[in-house]
């Protein structure tokens, strides 16, 4: 085998400019997969924590997954039923207590509990349609990254203020309140009530920063006329991968319908499945053209060497020996391109991993995300060498079946 080796790397070196090129094109190939690789699995893992650390891992809604069963469709076999007045049943998740007592025997997480629920605020004349939260503050925290968006006052005076109220900070610009000022909040049944400003938070979207409020829990169950009723349990959990147990089994415990943060995302998890089969079918397009140019120089070798390949059979060398090292020459040519490429791609990755940008004065200094995965160097080099492989075989095959004599005589 080092024989053949020695002779492929003698051949290659006598077209040194061809191979040079060659090289470049599979270290071009791989660089630029590993990079884009890296900014897109980056872009992705950056996008899903940030998507992670926004929503529940489990959310226990104050709904059956399937509709509930009428008494006359469980009394009467019939096959439909005309006329009939369905049972009223007042939405919420009754005795929340001892729901959140029998979830924290087993899950390995924080709990909240949430009831909300839609209000009117009214500051100075301004009306605003808000959509109100009550929390227990500190495990609201527990769950949230609320703390992160604050901007004035604190998230914790919700705790020791019966009647605390944290609004987004373009609410509180809309209505010309501010932080400390007194608002009234109106609910669907006509009940209101006044609430004191002790916090503004600002979560960089527009629907939360306008129309999102956060109350205590008692406080929002009395203004909603819903004692002792709640209608969400959020859970974040130790370890994500478990979402999807746990809302099972929190489901058949509880009977209500609990949505992990996949099930509730899984458009997007396809979307970014959709993404990737694309981004791994243009990095093989691209080493698959840098393939065109060893095929090219690898199909001149054995054009040139005719008579060497002539002299090898002579010897006795059988076409196994003789295909290998058209097959060498392109996994050489295709090896120091990966080598190459691999450097090219960690310093692209690096260059990009250390560009910084200013989006605006409410969203700190950031950077492209980039993920690092040897994965990613592993794979490129693989596809450049399975595609150095096949580029070289092609004209090895031609090499292999090549008669000595006709060559020696003159006839090809």
């Amino acid at each position: 085998m080092m024989l053949l080796l020695r002779i492929a790397s003698t051949h290659v070196r006598t077209r040194m400019r061809q191979t040079v090129v060659s090289i470049l094109g599979v270290a071009l190939g791989v660089g630029f997969s590993v990079a884009m690789a890296a900014l897109m699995q980056g872009s992705q893992q950056d996008f899903m924590a940030t998507l992670i650390d926004a929503i529940p891992h489990v959310e226990i809604q104050d709904e059956k997954r399937e509709p509930t069963v009428q008494p006359a469709t469980a009394a009467y076999d019939a096959v439909a039923f005309h006329g009939l007045r369905p049972l009223e049943d007042l939405r919420g998740i009754r005795n929340p207590t001892e729901a959140l007592a029998s979830l924290r025997d087993w899950v390995d997480g924080k709990l909240a509990q949430r009831l909300s629920g839609q209000a009117v605020l009214r500051y100075s004349g301004q009306d605003l349609g808000m959509t109100l939260i009550g929390v227990v503050p500190r495990r609201e925290l527990a769950v949230s990254k609320i703390r992160e968006d604050m901007r004035q006052g604190s998230f914790e005076a919700l705790e020791a203020t019966g009647n605390g109220l944290v609004i987004g900070d373009k609410a509180a610009e809309r209505l010309g309140a501010g932080l400390g000022d007194t608002v009234t909040l109106t609910s669907a049944n006509g009940i209101a009530k006044r609430f004191k400003i002790v916090g503004l938070f600002h979560a960089g979207i527009k629907s939360s920063d306008e129309g999102l409020a956060y109350a205590p829990l008692k406080a929002v169950q009395i203004l909603l006329e819903k004692p002792d009723i709640i209608n969400s349990i959020s859970i974040r959990l130790n370890d994500i991968d478990e979402a999807n147990a746990v809302a099972a089994r929190a489901e058949r415990q509880l009977g209500y319908k609990a949505v992990s943060w996949e099930e509730a995302n899984e458009g997007l998890m396809e979307t970014f499945f959709v993404r990737n089969v694309i981004m791994y079918t243009v990095v093989g397009a691209i080493l698959v053209v840098a393939g065109f140019g060893i095929y090219n120089i690898v199909s001149t070798i054995v054009h040139e060497k005719s008579k060497d390949i002539a002299i090898l059979k002579s010897l006795g060398f059988p076409e196994t020996d003789i295909q290998q090292i058209f097959v060498l020459e392109g996994l050489v040519i295709g090896a120091l391109g990966a080598v190459a490429g691999s450097v090219l791609g960690f310093g692209l990755s690096s260059y990009l991993a250390s560009i910084t940008f200013d989006i605006s004065k409410d969203v700190e200094m950031t950077h492209l995300p980039i993920y690092f995965s040897a994965l990613h160097y592993a794979t490129a080099c693989l596809l450049a060498l399975f595609s150095s492989a096949i580029a070289g075989l092609l004209p090895a095959r031609k090499a292999a079946r090549l008669n000595p004599v006709d060559i020696i005589r003159g006839a090809s």
